[in-house]
């Protein structure tokens, strides 16, 4: 058996798992993986300019493949630097695995440059945000650490894996092969659990299913669907998740996050079963705890999820079942539903609640501005592919997406939906273009002006790799979810929020892209069909009127509520 350099087995292993690209910034202390990249060409090293973008792009391709995205950084800085993107994994609950090329072994534990424990920083036993942080010492144990990273973060809830990679191990002459690509294992729907929770859709009157997490996959989501169907069940998706059940279903009752439609809230609380499959009912979907209330909500809940851990953590079920997506989706659509069922006109409401939150002529909905941005989604609507990839950050920016926007759901053969329900800003324009790498499909990207500047820089990442996404950029000059919070609690004292910005036209082209700025909803159209014909990426930025700050109201009538009604004495 011939030697290799362990640098060169690791990136092999790697090959064996079925990984194509690799996300990272390069560092001296994993020049011995570098120089594998080199000699295994099927893989690729996609070089970002910074971690955070780096570790953005790996987490995009975990949501996009259902495997985990692959990230390398280099020690301390680099490591910490990519943190964000293990926070948005784990909360997300995306595979994912960070390598971290980090101190030789003969000075670990003085405090060496850049040196971090990163059990401590990363690993669950500190309340950290991985999974699991292994470190590899013996350069023949590769093959084991790499399979066992790869398992770790499909098993269960899906998530991050960190790999510590001291500098001289790298360079040590191995012998190992890799290990067989990992197939993660399936948690099975217990069968009493399924017929309880059948005699329990017999004894209500108006269920609601929330569907979302992680771990989903095409078929999962058709079987979701039939379930929904058989039962005339009416599903709503969980935070960020939108793309789990088709918008475009008859049975779909809206999202159920940030800015949730008022009726559907008043619906969910108005339910007598929750069937929760696959999200962890956190703080977003549950809107702070109040739809659910917890430890223990007035409804009857259902609670299945892929981690033992994670049933009875926050809410106390009527009913957990421990199961995998897959396996759960499968054993609820065998379910038998009876010929009649009580609550067909309730689902039928939903989703024409659904319908009028989504038409811009309800609500008296009149911003000002020349901007009209639901005119903009119903442009998107209309000349974006079915399945197009649409990312977005952190932002009151994301929520014209999220409101107005009717994503094909994953049982159309295809995910459509990337962004991050952690609240990690930065996160759609590196999203956006590892779509385009990973998934070779349209990658729209809708960012803030503070958004954009927190990754803008990885445009010249899209450029050098081939890669074209189009960014929305609205431009209104400030840390708009931020000021809206701000003059809510403290009117009309703007500290802090505001911003003075670059030309982000011009700026897009000094990177290689098109840059066009339109002030009017009429120049987009033709702008956007431009964007979709020409090769390369394109940004268009949108002056957007300071006052429109949300679906739901202006930054004015946000204020003129908060004096009324002041919170601060």
């Amino acid at each position: 058996m011939t030697k290799q350099l362990a640098g060169h087995l690791l990136v092999e292993c790697l090959v064996a798992q079925g990984v194509t690209h690799a996300f990272g910034v390069p560092g001296e202390s994993f020049l011995a993986v570098l120089d594998g990249f080199h000699a295994y060409p099927d893989i690729q090293f996609v070089i970002n300019r910074q971690e955070g973008g780096a570790a953005f792009m790996a987490e995009a391709a975990g949501k996009l493949t259902g495997r985990p995205g692959v990230c390398f950084v280099t020690r301390g800085p680099g490591a910490t630097n990519a943190s964000i993107g293990v926070h948005t994994a784990f909360q997300d609950s995306t595979p994912m695995v960070l390598f971290v090329g980090d101190v030789a072994s003969d000075t670990r534990d003085r405090e060496a440059f850049q040196e971090v424990n990163y059990h401590s920083f990363f690993g669950p036993s500190t309340g950290g945000m991985a999974k699991r942080v292994e470190r590899i010492d013996d350069a023949k144990r590769i093959p084991e650490y790499v399979a066992r990273a790869f398992a770790t973060a499909m098993n269960g809830r899906p998530g991050p894996v960190v790999v510590v990679l001291p500098e001289d191990m790298l360079t040590q002459m191995v012998d190992a092969q890799p290990l067989p690509k990992v197939t993660p294992a399936e948690a099975w729907s217990d069968p009493g659990s399924l017929r309880t929770l059948r005699e329990m859709l017999l004894q209500a009157e108006r269920p609601f299913v929330i569907a979302g997490g992680g771990g989903w996959t095409v078929q999962a989501a058709q079987a979701l669907q039939r379930f929904a169907e058989n039962w005339s069940l009416p599903v709503g998706n969980a935070f960020r998740f939108q793309d789990t059940f088709d918008n475009f279903h008859p049975l779909y009752a809206g999202d159920v996050g940030i800015g949730i439609n008022p009726k559907l809230a008043a619906r969910i609380k108005q339910s007598d079963l929750i069937i929760a499959i696959g999200p962890r009912l956190g703080e977003m979907t549950t809107g702070g705890y109040t739809l659910l209330q917890a430890p223990q909500s007035t409804q009857k809940l259902v609670h299945i999820h892929a981690s033992a851990e994670e049933l009875g953590r926050v809410y106390q079920a009527d009913l957990s079942i421990h199961a995998s997506m897959s396996a759960a989706a499968r054993s609820l659509e065998v379910i038998s539903a009876p010929p009649i069922l009580p609550w067909q006109a309730w689902a039928q409401d939903a989703n024409n609640d659904y319908l009028d939150n989504i038409d811009p002529a309800n609500g008296g909905l009149k911003l000002p501005g020349t901007i009209d941005m639901p005119a903009i989604v119903a442009t998107l609507q209309q000349h974006l592919p079915a399945d197009a990839v649409l990312t977005n950050g952190a932002g009151n920016f994301a929520s014209w997406l999220h409101r107005f926007f009717k994503y094909h759901g994953l049982a159309k053969g295809f995910k459509t939906q990337l962004a991050p329900t952690n609240g990690a800003m930065g996160y759609g324009v590196p999203a956006g273009i590892s779509a385009s790498i990973v998934g070779q499909r349209v990658a729209f990207t809708i960012a803030g002006d503070g958004d954009f500047m927190m990754n803008g820089q990885e445009l010249a990442t899209a450029v050098q790799c081939g890669a074209k996404s189009i960014v929305l950029l609205l431009n209104n000059g400030m840390f708009g979810t931020i000021r809206m919070h701000q003059e809510r609690e403290y009117p009309r004292n703007v500290s802090g929020t505001q911003l003075s910005n670059p030309d982000f036209a011009g700026l897009a082209r000094a990177y290689g892209y098109v840059g066009v700025r339109i002030t009017q909803t009429g120049e987009f159209e033709a702008e956007l069909v431009a964007a979709l014909a020409r090769p390369q990426g394109t940004l268009i930025e949108v002056t957007l009127d300071p006052e429109v700050i949300s679906t739901r109201g202006s930054l004015s009538q946000i204020t003129q509520n908060a004096l009324k009604n002041p919170k601060i004495n």
